[in-house]
């Protein structure tokens, strides 16, 4: 997915905000898990997101979203984004993240998915990588709601 960084997007100081560049990431993270799962999908949660490199006024904003992995009704989403300057080209990885989407029916009960098949060396890793993080999350989940 690929978003020009136009003035209303900015900040005083002429930067993407980084709201608007998490409501992206959502929107392009939720396209790969649609077109995955078929259905429609609602975000679970969205890991840990740092902000590298600030994206400026005119600057190109592209956005690389691919399903990791599938639990059973969630699967987790990578979305790796880069900044690009308009007339230099010149790429930054500006950000990335991992979110978590459930596929819900019609009646937005959650939906069984068909699994992820890797492919791919890095495929096979994310997959594995996925399962880890998912732990993670579910410990920091189920630890809180014992307090």
């Amino acid at each position: 997915m690929t978003e020009v960084v136009l003035p209303n997007d900015a900040n005083p100081l002429g930067f993407l905000l980084g709201g608007r560049l998490l409501h992206l990431m959502d929107i392009a993270a939720a396209i790969a898990a649609h077109r995955h799962s078929n259905s429609y999908t609602v975000t679970a949660s969205v890991d840990y997101v740092d902000f590298r490199n600030p994206i400026a006024i005119g600057d190109l904003v592209i956005l690389k979203s691919s399903v990791n992995r599938v639990f059973k009704t969630s699967m987790e989403v990578g979305v790796k984004v880069f900044s690009e300057h308009y007339i230099t080209g010149e790429r930054k990885h500006t950000s990335s993240a991992y979110l978590t989407f459930v596929a819900v029916d019609d009646d937005r009960r959650p939906k069984q998915i068909i699994p992820v098949i890797p492919e791919t060396a890095d495929d096979r890793r994310r997959y594995r990588e996925a399962a880890a993080r998912r732990r993670i999350r579910l410990a920091h989940r189920y630890k809180r709601r014992k307090r």
